[in-house]
C-alpha cells in the first residue's frame, strides 16, 4: 500500500494491487519525514481493466494516475484499489507521496478507540471494520457482547465501543437520533441497560409504554427485575396537591392548557399554601356560582330564600368570595382555571405522590414514568423541577457548608424529546429541560434525549448534547441539522439514509471524533416486539378455534336449523348472533377448511370437514 497523488496535511490517496479497503478502517502511514501518521478511510473504490480510472475524475486525478504508473502499477491491466484517507490529527506538512501504508496494531490505536474499562463505561456495541485489530486486543475487551445480524446473534469480533460515562461531567448530555425503524429505540434500550448495570439513578419518560426490561432476549443475560420500576401516572404516582406552591400549580395548569395573565392572577389570588385539591376546587366553584348570579343583590336574595341553614351558610361564603375577588378575578379566567384543574384531577394527576420515584432514585434504580404524551408533559414539568432543585439545593448546601438531605446525581431520559422541548414555541417542560441542559452538569444532572426529528428539537438544547448517536436518517433537514451539530463528515452524511438498522455514527466530544459502530444486541426485548400481522393471524386463529369448539357438537346442521342453533349458542355463551351473521361465520369456517358444506334436497348441510 502506497501513498499516491497530490497530498495535503489532512487528506491523501492510497493505492494497492493486493488489498481492498473498507470505509472507516484505520491505516498507518510511515512518512519519511514525519514518522507514523494515523488516518481513517473515508472513501474507497475499486478499478479494473474494464473501468478506466480516468472516467472518475472527481475521485482520482492525473496526479494519482501518474503516481500509480511511477510505482509500477499497470493501470490498464491490473485491478487497483484506491482509498481516500483523512488523518485523525492534522500533519505539520503534506504527507510524502510514495510513503508506505499498513494496518495498525492494537497498541497503536488503543487510546483512540478505547478510553475507559468495561467496568467503568457503557458497552454500547462494536466499532465497525476493526476486526483485524481486535485479534490483538487485551482479554478484558474480548467476549463482552453479541451483535444481531442477518437474524442471528454474532459473537464479538471487533473492538468494543465503550462510552466513558464519567466524561459526562465535562461533556454532558447525549442525543439519540434516527428515523422510524433505524434502531433508535433499540439503541436507547441498550444505553438504559448499561446505566442499570452501573447502578446510576435514571428517570425515563416513556410515552410508548415500551421501556420494560423484564423480558429476557438472550440466555444468561443479566437480570434487571430488581434494577428498574415502571410507574404509571395516576395509578402508581402523581402530585400531592398539599405540597404544591403557587408556581408549581401554575406550571401544571399551564401544561394542561396555556394560561393567560389573568388566569395566572386568579391562582395567585385564590390559591392558599397547604390547600387540598378539594378545598381549592371548591373555592373556585363557589366564586363561579356567585359570579353567575351577577350581582350582590341576587346573592343576598339567595341567602334570604335559602331552604336550610346549611344552604344559607354556603351562600354567605359565596358572598364573601364575591366581594373579595370578583373585581380581580374575571369570570372567564376563574372558569378557565376551574376547567384545567378538573381536567388534571380527572386524569388522576393529584391522586398520588412522587415518594416512590424519589426512593427509587435514592436506591440507584431506573424509574420508568409511563403515560400519554400530554400527561407526561404535565407531570414531568412538576417532577423535573422538584427533583432537579432537590439535587441543586443539596450541592448548594455543601458549598455553603449548611445541612441538607442527600439527593443523588441522576440522568433524565426521554423518547420523542421534540414533544417535550420543541423548537419555535414554548412548552412547560421545555423550560426545565433547557435549564438542565445549560446548568445541570454543575449539579450532576444529565440528559439523554431521543428523537426521530432532531430539527424539531430546541436548538439551545441540541447544542448542549456533547455525544450523539446517529442512526439511519432520511430527511434532508434532519441531516443538515446533524451536520451542523456534529463533526460528521460530508461522506458520512451521504451514508446516513442507507445505514442498516442498528448501525450508528457515534459523535463524541470526549473522544474528539466520530466512530462508525453497531449497537450490541439488547439483553431484554420490548413488550411490543411481536409483529402486528403475526398478532392478527394468531388472534384470528384463536377466535376460529373457539367458534369451532362451540359449533362442532351441533354438526351436522341444515341451513333451515340456524335459528334453533342461535338459541342454543345464546344459552351457552353471552354472545348474540343473527341468522345472517351466524351463516357468514359458518361459511367463513367452510372457506378455512374447518367445516364442509354439502348441497341436499333440503338445502345446504354443514358437516365436520372429515365426515363423509
Amino acid at each position: 500500500m502506497k501513498v499516491v497523488g497530490i497530498t495535503t496535511q489532512q487528506e491523501f490517496f492510497i493505492g494497492s494491487k493486493d488489498r481492498n479497503y473498507r470505509i472507516n478502517e484505520f491505516l498507518i502511514v510511515e512518512d519519511t519525514y514525519q514518522g507514523k501518521l494515523i488516518g481513517e478511510v473515508v472513501e474507497a473504490k475499486t478499478y479494473n481493466r474494464y473501468i478506466p480510472l480516468n472516467i472518475d475524475g472527481d475521485f482520482v486525478d492525473n496526479s494519482v494516475l501518474e503516481s500509480l504508473k511511477s510505482l509500477g502499477y499497470d493501470i490498464d491491466e491490473d485491478t487497483i484499489y484506491i482509498a481516500k484517507v483523512r488523518l485523525l490529527n492534522e500533519a505539520l506538512y503534506p504527507v510524502q507521496t510514495g510513503s508506505d501504508a499498513r494496518l495498525p496494531k492494537f497498541s497503536e490505536i488503543k487510546s483512540l478507540m478505547i478510553n475507559t474499562s468495561p467496568e467503568d463505561g457503557l458497552v454500547l456495541g462494536v466499532i465497525r471494520n476493526t476486526d483485524h485489530v481486535a485479534k490483538e486486543m487485551d482479554n478484558e475487551y474480548k467476549n463482552l457482547l453479541h451483535t444481531f445480524e442477518e437474524g442471528q446473534l454474532i459473537p464479538q469480533k471487533e473492538l468494543p465501543y465503550i462510552l466513558d460515562i464519567r466524561s459526562m461531567h465535562q461533556y454532558p448530555h447525549i442525543g439519540v437520533f434516527g428515523g422510524s425503524g433505524s434502531g433508535k429505540s433499540f439503541g436507547l434500550r441498550v444505553v438504559l441497560e448499561e446505566l442499570m448495570l452501573q447502578d446510576i439513578p435514571t428517570l425515563v419518560l416513556d410515552p410508548h409504554y415500551e421501556m420494560d426490561f423484564s423480558h429476557t432476549a438472550i440466555e444468561n443475560s443479566p437480570d434487571f427485575n430488581n434494577r428498574f420500576k415502571c410507574l404509571q401516572i395516576g395509578i402508581h404516582i402523581g402530585v400531592k396537591f398539599e405540597d404544591l406552591s403557587a408556581g408549581d400549580l401554575k406550571n401544571l395548569l399551564d401544561a394542561a392548557g396555556r394560561l393567560t395573565d389573568s388566569m395566572n392572577n386568579v391562582v395567585d389570588v385564590l390559591f392558599k399554601r397547604r390547600d387540598s385539591y378539594y378545598s381549592f376546587s371548591n373555592r373556585l366553584q363557589m366564586l363561579l356560582d356567585a359570579q353567575e348570579e351577577g350581582s350582590l343583590s341576587r346573592i343576598e336574595a339567595r341567602i334570604e330564600n335559602a331552604q336550610s341553614e346549611e344552604e344559607r351558610k354556603a351562600w354567605k361564603e359565596r358572598k364573601d368570595l364575591y366581594e373579595s375577588f370578583d373585581k380581580t378575578c374575571p369570570y372567564s379566567s376563574v372558569r378557565g382555571i376551574s376547567w384545567r384543574l378538573r381536567r388534571l384531577g380527572n386524569d388522576g394527576v393529584f391522586s398520588k405522590d412522587i415518594r416512590e420515584i424519589e426512593d427509587g432514585l435514592q436506591n440507584g434504580k431506573l424509574i420508568v414514568i409511563q403515560g400519554n404524551t400530554r400527561i407526561l408533559q404535565v407531570f414531568s414539568t412538576y417532577l423535573l423541577n422538584n427533583l432537579y432543585h432537590k439535587r441543586r439545593e443539596y450541592k448548594d448546601a455543601i458549598y455553603k457548608k449548611t445541612n441538607a438531605d442527600y439527593f443523588p446525581p441522576f440522568i433524565v431520559v426521554t423518547d420523542e424529546a421534540h414533544n417535550f422541548a420543541p423548537k419555535g414555541y414554548d412548552s412547560p417542560s421545555k423550560s426545565i429541560l433547557k435549564e438542565i441542559s445549560q446548568e445541570g452538569r454543575k449539579y450532576g444532572v444529565f440528559l439523554i434525549l431521543a428523537s426521530q426529528r432532531p430539527t424539531l428539537l430546541d436548538e439551545t438544547i441540541t447544542a448542549q448534547l456533547n455525544t450523539k448517536l446517529i442512526f439511519r436518517t432520511v430527511r434532508a433537514s434532519d441531516i443538515t441539522t446533524i451536520k451542523e451539530e456534529t463533526d460528521i463528515t460530508i461522506e458520512e452524511s451521504k451514508r446516513l439514509p442507507y445505514l442498516r438498522t442498528g448501525d450508528v455514527f457515534i459523535s463524541s466530544a470526549s473522544m474528539g471524533r466520530t466512530a462508525y459502530a453497531r449497537i450490541r444486541a439488547a439483553y431484554t426485548s420490548s413488550p411490543h416486539v411481536e409483529n402486528p400481522f403475526d398478532e392478527l393471524k394468531s388472534k384470528t386463529k384463536e377466535e376460529d378455534e373457539k367458534f369451532y369448539q362451540l359449533i362442532m357438537n351441533k354438526l351436522p346442521i341444515n341451513d333451515i336449523e340456524l335459528v334453533h342453533i342461535i338459541s342454543d349458542i345464546e344459552k351457552e355463551i353471552n354472545l348474540t348472533y343473527t341468522v345472517n351473521s351466524l351463516e357468514e361465520k359458518i361459511e367463513d369456517m367452510v372457506r378455512k377448511g374447518y367445516i364442509s358444506k354439502r348441497d341436499t334436497i333440503f338445502g345446504y348441510r354443514y358437516e365436520k370437514a372429515n365426515d363423509n
